[in-house]
């Protein structure tokens, strides 16, 4: 097995070659690819893989880990060529297009009769299924919550971490202070900024949206064009200006962890995959952190929607069985466990109920907003539709418009109001 650590040249160098076939003495070579690369997943990753080859002397795989900012694009890159890639990292907010440009390859007669079914949660089950098509098992999910410093709310005078977005920006406010280098929010202003900013949206339209679409309200109307939207975009645009780090108008997920890591700021809105990478901080300790559910709007309820992300196949691979071999090991036993354990994922085996790992700590702000869904209102957001990778940079794009100061956040939500009702007519 090679080195997770292939930077983007060496990823692009290998796009360049074949997918898997057997060589002279039956050996079976894949290439494996993730997305959402961090040092700590990838050792992960490398040691299931080691399982497996143990298992299957007769395969081996070989993991190329692209930079996480850039690693869907190199995805797609590759999977566009047909070369170089046989097991794929697809996640919910790319499968759409992946799938729609017959990219992805449908596991669902391999996977026929596949008695892993019966240890899958309902909800691994349940997103296994892309568009009536498997084109990825779910390797756990993820689901916002607050990462907080517990030591510098008690500083600040608070008695508890902020519950609301209103309470979010007093505390971050109070905490920001740009002399000293300590800020209040990781404020996600680059990649994917768009996710934060429709999560302050959603909580403040809670009472009227529409569970199956979280972009659209009971009405039929888009969440864009409440009123109330509009309410939230002018406080989050306050709280980027008020109790963010001015270079958070460019970080996307790496930036923003490392900022709460290395203690610069006190609140980080991110999955609970952090959680494994802020226990490793060697900048906070174990008891200068917690996490709390994630925040409430004005009526006291928060849209929570359900994130996924697996394994899936190739199109082009010459090596489907291989493949679909290895991503059965992945979503069984020990493999999914280790892998959802060790990145802080919600887990995709049913066993996991049983386990205190998931009961205490840091995860007992996941197991809040299990119990009480009447508060944590559980969504779908509409993000396996074919133009999600096209929305991303749309709204990305614009939102950092606003936070420069050269668009108004009126004219971000008419836009983003226009371009959804237009989508879901047609």
């Amino acid at each position: 097995m090679t080195s997770a650590a292939v930077g983007l040249a060496a990823a692009l160098a290998l796009a360049g070659c074949g997918s898997a076939a057997p060589s002279a003495n039956g050996q079976v070579t894949l290439k494996m690819v993730e997305s959402l690369t961090n040092p700590t997943r990838t050792d992960t990753i490398e040691k299931l893989i080691d399982g497996f080859e143990k298992e299957n002397p007769n395969i081996k795989v070989e993991l190329i880990s692209p930079p996480t900012d850039q690693a869907d694009q190199k995805i797609q890159q590759m999977l566009q060529s047909g070369k170089g890639i046989d097991v794929v990292e697809a996640r919910d907010i790319t499968v759409g297009s992946f799938g729609a440009n017959k990219w992805l390859y449908d596991m669902s007669a391999d996977l026929t009769g596949w008695d892993g079914w019966s240890n899958l949660t309902d909800n691994a089950v349940k997103y296994s299924k892309q568009d009536g098509k498997t084109y990825y098992i779910p390797y756990g999910f993820y689901g916002l919550s607050l990462f907080y410093r517990t030591d510098v709310v008690k500083d600040a005078g608070f008695s508890a971490p902020p519950a609301s977005w209103s309470d979010m920006l007093e505390q971050a406010t109070a905490m920001n202070k740009p002399t000293e280098n300590k800020f209040g929010y990781a404020f996600r202003g680059g990649a994917n900024a768009n996710s934060n900013a429709v999560a302050i949206i959603e909580a403040y339209v809670a009472d009227e949206i529409d569970k199956e679409n979280a972009f659209k309200l009971t009405s039929g109307k888009t969440i864009f064009s409440s009123p109330k939207a509009q309410e939230a975009m002018d406080l989050y645009i306050e709280l980027f200006k008020k109790g963010s780090p001015p270079s958070s108008v460019a970080w996307g997920y790496p930036e923003m962890v490392q900022g709460f890591t290395n203690g610069s700021t006190s609140f980080l809105l991110q999955d609970p995959e952090v959680i494994a990478t802020v226990k490793e901080s060697k900048s906070i300790n174990a008891e200068q952190w917690n996490v709390a559910p994630l925040l409430v709007g004005p009526t006291g309820k928060a849209i929570q929607p359900v994130a996924s992300a697996g394994w899936g196949i190739a199109e082009s691979s010459k090596a489907k069985p291989e493949a679909v071999k290895l991503i059965k090991y992945l979503a069984q036993g020990d493999a999914a466990t280790t892998f959802t354990k060790e990145n802080s994922l919600v887990p995709i085996l049913k066993s996991a109920a049983d386990d205190s790992f998931y009961s205490s700590g840091p995860w007992a702000a996941y197991v809040t907003m299990t119990e009480n869904p009447d508060t944590y209102v559980s969504a779908v957001q509409p993000r396996g539709v074919s133009w999600w990778t096209e929305w991303i940079k749309k709204s990305d794009g614009e939102l950092q418009r606003v936070l420069t100061g050269q668009m108004s956040t009126t004219e971000l939500l008419a836009g983003w109001d226009s371009y959804w009702s237009q989508k879901m007519a047609g």
